[in-house]
């Protein structure tokens, strides 16, 4: 394994920017970035990486493989949030199990937009049909925790456990960050070559900036919630870093099995090994309103997400490579 890769990630500049944010947090300096503008970065990043994935989808068509690929965005999004929750269950309460399951079971857009942009760089092409894989594998995770949590509990009522699943499906699709990325996805599915043109200066020629000072500011807030994990113990601790190396595991054997090519199969194993830090928050808020976000949040954005962006992508492309020959 050329381990050339994994250190060049180090010198990648959305990755020195992240860096940079975690020195910034350690050494408190007053660095922030104004509160208005990291949820701006957000919405850009999604709106490229869904408009573009889009354009791409338009111009492929629904193939065999497309939809091949998306059946088993939504198979991942249905086993990881079930076996994890069974192991959590064991060690922490019944709403915090549930929410940690969904968390891991959805995914983090800003994990697979830096794996986009590592693919990219290294001549590979992000199929716009992944974008789609992305946008499904957001919500049957929040669902499946959710009714695991019901059945495990059916005698105790609470805030939100009465609310149906049609409710919360609804809830989980128009979460601001997931309706945006459907709608980007759509519009560039339906415009034409014209209008994909038009818009490439702010799609595409500022995207990489845009991702630097998102990764700045992701980089500020993973270091200032790091001390917060510490109340969660070990056991979570450990969770947050050996889970998403199985489910990267899961994600990569099972496109392989089913014949996806090199670049397809890493972004996939990226999205099976990330885990939300943005819509499952929001979604359990109402779902799971006894769960406690300083976990789960803490989890995947403190320990899990830098795991991911600095370790995670390069390897997973590195394995990718030698399996697939």
């Amino acid at each position: 394994m050329d381990i050339s890769i994994v250190v060049s990630n180090f010198t990648n500049p959305p990755i020195l920017f992240f860096f940079l944010g975690v020195l910034a947090a350690a050494v408190r300096s007053n660095l922030t970035i104004p509160a208005p503008l990291p949820k701006f970065f957000s919405l850009y990043l999604l709106f490229s990486i869904g408009f573009k994935g889009g354009v791409e989808l338009h111009k492929s068509g629904i193939q065999p493989d497309v939809f091949a690929a998306l059946l088993l965005a939504l198979l991942l999004s249905v086993i990881v949030p079930l076996y994890t929750f069974f192991i959590l269950r064991s060690r922490t309460d019944l709403q915090n199990a549930g929410a940690i399951a969904a968390t891991y079971g959805s995914i983090s857009a800003v994990t697979f937009i830096t794996a986009v942009s590592f693919l990219t760089e290294r001549g590979g092409i992000a199929a716009g049909h992944m974008v789609a894989a992305m946008a499904l594998m957001e919500a049957p995770a929040i669902i499946i925790a959710v009714v695991l949590v019901r059945k495990a509990n059916k005698g105790e009522q609470g805030n939100g456990s009465d609310k149906s699943l049609r409710h919360l499906l609804r809830e989980a699709l128009t979460e601001g960050s997931v309706f945006l990325l459907l709608g980007s996805l759509l519009i560039g599915l339906t415009t034409n070559e014209a209008g994909a043109e038009s818009v490439k200066p702010f799609s595409d020629q500022i995207f990489r900036g845009m991702l630097c000072l998102f990764l700045l500011d992701m980089g500020i807030v993973s270091a200032k919630r790091m001390g917060a994990i510490r109340r969660g113990g070990l056991f979570l601790t450990l969770f947050a870093l050996i889970i998403p190396i199985i489910n990267a595991a899961l994600g990569m054997a099972l496109s392989y099995a089913i014949g996806m090519d090199k670049g397809n199969a890493f972004l996939m194993t990226v999205l099976a090994a990330s885990a939300s830090y943005i819509a499952v928050p929001a979604a359990m808020r109402s779902a799971l309103p006894e769960s406690n976000p300083g976990l789960f949040v803490t989890m995947s954005l403190a320990i899990t997400f830098p795991l991911n962006i600095i370790l995670g992508i390069p390897l997973y492309y590195q394995i990718i490579n030698w399996w697939w020959g």
